[in-house]
């Protein structure tokens, strides 16, 4: 049946194909039986994971089996703290992937809540009040503003029928349906104007409609099949940390077993050497990594809740980092979804409407001069016909604690509070109820002064002849000083040819044919600007001339003019979207709208750059994969798409490598949402089923905010590649130092509770303070890091390694300049460990703040952090209370130092970063010499 092109067929034709009469409806019998096939009409879940199955799968991760390892290592040492504190990691990880996945899993349940829960349906010849899950094909359903279509019906008499669907479709406005047959064979769900789809909401008028879809067969259904069948994408921090996980335990176990047979082989105790090489394993594998990755990426989300984004899965702040397209819609999104007067044209005149949104304040202007209404007749009657053939209201309204000013309590603290925060947050907040065309027209009279209010001593609406789609004109009557005059709006050519006069320069004159021809070309010149365009005309009526005739009434009508009006962009958006061409990230807009609007709108924004394509549905559907793949770099605009549309969309840009950030408000959006790598919902405007399918959403509803939580997720991430710069630094130079001296023969010099001790304490809390590092300044200069770029890109690898030899290899130096003063005395051997003790420690202090910079610890004001710098003062204490303090010295095997062990443990733990810096000085010299230009974000990627 879903083959059927239900919109081609008449009524009559329809009625037969599903066995049902218009007055009678279905039988309860014939209803049940067609239950009995075609199912309850609802949305299926799919299969549900239950919350325990959910919580077990997050210890899957292959760093968590390397974690659970070390926690087993680090139980047969007793180190039961470390082991302690490792479980804790393991579950806190859990529990967030656990909470996340939940979340997440909600969306079909959002989506379900869609359905009408009742519906008005005839059955047996009389009228029934039924639940929507009772629906079946062939049921005749009764329809009025305000109620949400049950199901997929096919309207077979409407009256003023007016439907919302830009939660489906994108449409910015309401779409007019009728009941006619629609000849064309394919066409986007916005332009099926007979059907009615499931969850949409009737916003005027009345129809009769015949249901051809329940259930997952509808358009709502074929939704949910996509939400249910679109896997998430693993984020590339995920990717990087298994990749990560996987490096490390192969490393560290190689390393270990060659220390330890090294060792043996040069006379070591078996036993000793395997806890020196069980350490080592431990400190190789930094089991604080989850924890502070997971640390950094809250302390994250607390900062980009204070910019508007609120984020609803952790590893999705980093993936903003990496986003090189960001698919946008259109309505809501880039656009203000408050549509606009923007040009007026008056008896050959054309204007200029200033002010944006719902807010009556602006001007109108002739050639930037402002115009006076009490001398311009043609403007005052332009103004009272939009304000009086109106059934829209304007309205205004305060945030609650402001009403509550003059009470008591919290909400009057809050009101103080708000008002000494400055004039913006006492502005009131502007608001239309009812069709968005009309309200544009009411927000235009009010702009200079002219409102129903106003007008309401002077008019008194007697009759009303309303807007359907075969008259597309509205009408009414009006009393004004004893006379009545007919006022009305409608599409432009249509107005004309109801008119006999036009206003011309003042005067009413005839509406000869070239004065006809003057008023269509501006017209056809306002619609080539994406406008949407409305006539306004007027007439006195005689008093003997009858009211009941419409056709009569609406004719010999003087034209006044035209309005254009558009929904306009944001304000912020393109200033937005220039910071994301610099950051080297595409924006891309996908609307249901017509192409001609989103066209105009892309170009006000920049989005198109010169020789960029625009596609529209019809077009796209006519590709095959290979072929999108091919153009889509391109494709800048996409328009009249549809839901399966935007989803193609964002595979093929992820099949191009592509790391994609979808944003969206729309029941339309949410496969999309769900399928990108980074899925953004509008807080205000947005659906639930869009915010539930998100990782993140907007509060604010504002293009911009993307660009601050793109700046957020690049400082995150390079937070990220700074500890573990740091931790890896540390960790190789702890196993080298064993290394080399298990290879020169000498004793070890660590022992296995100092390895320990130093993991546990030096490595973590300066590397949390990484994780809140100040980001640099020119971090949204550089194009977005590949998808697949490796954790040790960019030279972090060498930088890991040279600093973890040149560590290894002066904590070596400094243990036998102690040792070799008196190599068989036991005591000098205990405060050679110790020296080298200290020098390990203060050699990664000092290099915790090199890890700041991408070049060296020059470039950077060290003081700049002051929770590193707390974090290295803590860690120095702790160092002091192990050196100095009797009781923990037998526990640590250290004794005390003197100034000749200090001068040693200061100038060795110097030397890696001194060594590091000339290098990176003389490097820099080098570049400038030749000209060479800053280091890009990424080496392999080309800018989006």
């Amino acid at each position: 049946m879903d083959q059927t092109k239900w919109h081609q067929l008449t009524a009559n034709d329809l009625l037969h194909a599903l066995g049902v009469h218009a007055e009678q409806g279905l039988s309860e019998e014939d209803a049940a039986a067609r239950q009995e096939r075609y199912g309850r009409n609802e949305l299926s879940e799919g299969k549900r994971v239950s919350p325990l199955a959910l919580f077990f799968n997050q210890f899957k991760d292959f760093m968590v089996l390397v974690l659970a390892g070390a926690t087993l290592v680090s139980g047969m040492l007793g180190e039961y703290l470390d082991a302690i504190t490792i479980i804790a990691i393991i579950l806190l990880n859990g529990v967030l992937g656990f909470v996340q996945e939940f979340r997440a899993e909600r969306s079909l349940r959002a989506l379900k809540q869609l359905s009408a829960p009742m519906a008005k349906v005839v059955r047996s010849g009389k009228l029934c009040h039924i639940n929507a899950h009772e629906l079946v094909p062939g049921d005749v359903v009764l329809m009025e503003s305000g109620d949400r279509l049950p199901a997929d019906i096919r309207w077979i008499s409407t009256s003023s029928c007016y439907v919302e669907e830009s939660a489906l479709t994108g449409e910015s406005v309401p779409v007019n349906k009728h009941h006619q047959a629609i000849k064309q064979d394919e066409l986007p769900l916005g332009d099926l104007k007979n059907i009615g789809f499931m969850g949409t909401m009737m916003t005027r008028g009345t129809g009769k409609g015949v249901v051809i879809r329940t259930g997952m067969d509808t358009e709502m259904g074929k939704i949910a099949h996509m939400i249910e069948n679109t896997e998430s994408m693993d984020t590339p921090l995920q990717h990087r940390l298994e990749q990560l996980g996987k490096i490390l335990i192969i490393v560290a176990l190689a390393l270990t077993v060659m220390v330890v047979v090294a060792g043996i082989l040069h006379g070591q105790p078996a036993m000793g050497m395997f806890l020196a090489g069980v350490s080592l394993a431990v400190a190789a594998i930094p089991e604080g990594l989850p924890a502070i990755v997971t640390i950094a990426l809250a302390l994250g989300v607390q900062r980009m809740i204070k910019r508007k984004a609120i984020v609803r899965k952790l590893p999705s702040v980093e993936t903003l980092g990496c986003a090189s397209v960001i698919c946008s819609d259109k309505t809501g999104t880039l656009t203000q979804n408050k549509m606009t007067v923007t040009r007026l044209w008056m008896g050959g005149r054309a204007l200029e409407v200033s002010g944006e949104g719902f807010e009556p304040t602006g001007q109108v202007t002739e050639e930037g001069k402002p115009l006076d209404l009490k001398n311009d007749q043609a403007l005052r009657r332009f103004l009272q016909i939009s304000a009086l053939c109106n059934n829209a209201v304007l309205s205004e309204s305060y945030p609650s604690e402001l009403r509550s000013a003059k009470g008591s309590g919290k909400q009057a603290k809050k009101a103080k509070e708000v008002k000494k925060q400055g004039s913006e947050e006492l502005k009131p907040v502007w608001d239309i109820k009812g069709d968005p065309t009309e309200g544009a027209l009411l927000v235009l009279a009010a702009k200079l002064g002219m409102t129903p209010q106003t007008l309401a001593g002077m008019y008194a609406r007697m009759e009303e002849y309303p807007f359907d789609s075969e008259r597309k004109r509205m009408s009414v009557i009006v009393t004004h000083q004893g006379g009545r005059n007919v006022l009305a709006k409608g599409a432009p050519d249509v107005l004309l040819n109801r008119c006999s006069y036009i206003l011309w320069d003042g005067k009413v004159v005839p509406l000869t044919a070239g004065l006809k021809q003057k008023a269509l070309a501006a017209n056809e010149a306002m619609a080539k600007q994406a406008l949407r365009v409305l006539g306004l005309a007027y007439r006195e009526l005689k008093a003997s001339e009858p009211a009941a005739q419409e056709s009569a009434v609406e004719s010999q009508l003087i034209f006044v003019g035209l309005a254009g009006m558009i929904d306009p962009p944001r304000r912020e958006a393109r200033d937005a979207i220039a910071v994301c061409r610099r950051a080297g990230i595409k924006t891309v807009m996908i609307t249901g709208d017509h192409q001609l609007t989103a066209e105009a709108i892309a170009h006000q924004l920049g989005i198109i750059p010169h020789g960029g394509q625009t596609v529209n549905g019809v077009q796209l559907a006519q590709m095959d994969d290979d072929a999108l793949d091919k153009v889509i770099d391109n494709i800048y605009v996409y328009a009249r798409v549809s839901p399966e549309h935007k989803l193609r969309i964002v595979k093929s840009l992820q099949r191009k490598g592509h790391v994609v950030a979808m944003t969206g408000d729309g029941v339309n959006d949410a496969p999309a949402i769900k399928a990108a790598d980074i899925g953004i919902a509008m807080g205000i405007t947005g659906t639930d089923v869009s915010k539930e399918a998100s990782a993140l959403i907007l509060s604010d509803d504002n293009f911009a905010t993307i660009v601050a939580a793109i700046e957020e997720g690049r400082g995150i991430y390079e937070n990220i590649r700074k500890f573990i710069r740091y931790l890896l630094a540390s960790n190789v130079g702890e196993i080298l130092v064993m290394f080399f001296a298990m290879m020169l023969g000498l004793p070890l010099p660590l022992v296995p509770i100092q390895i320990l001790w130093v993991n546990l304490v030096t490595d973590g809390l300066p590397a949390m303070a990484l994780g809140v590092d100040q980001p640099e300044k020119d971090l949204m200069e550089h194009r977005p890091r590949a998808a697949k770029e490796n954790i040790f890109a960019r030279r972090l690898g060498w930088k890991i390694i040279s600093r973890g030899l040149l560590i290894g290899v002066c904590t070596l130096i400094a243990f036998w300049l102690t040792w070799s003063v008196d190599p068989n005395s036991a005591g000098q051997l205990t405060k050679a460990q110790s020296v080298a003790f200290a020098t390990l420690v203060m050699a990664q202090l000092i290099h915790v703040f090199d890890c700041r910079s991408s070049r060296s610890i020059f470039h950077r004001n060290m003081f700049q952090n002051r929770y590193l710098v707390l974090s290295v003062a803590s860690s120095l204490l702790l160092l002091l209370a192990v050196l100095y303090v009797e009781p923990l010295q037998p526990i640590f095997k250290t004794v005390p130092l003197h100034f000749r062990d200090w001068a040693i443990t200061f100038v060795m733990a110097g030397i890696p970063t001194f060594l590091m810096g000339i290098g990176s000085v003389l490097s820099g010299q080098r570049s400038g010499k030749s000209g060479g230009a800053k280091p890009a974000y990424t080496s392999n990627r080309r800018a989006a």
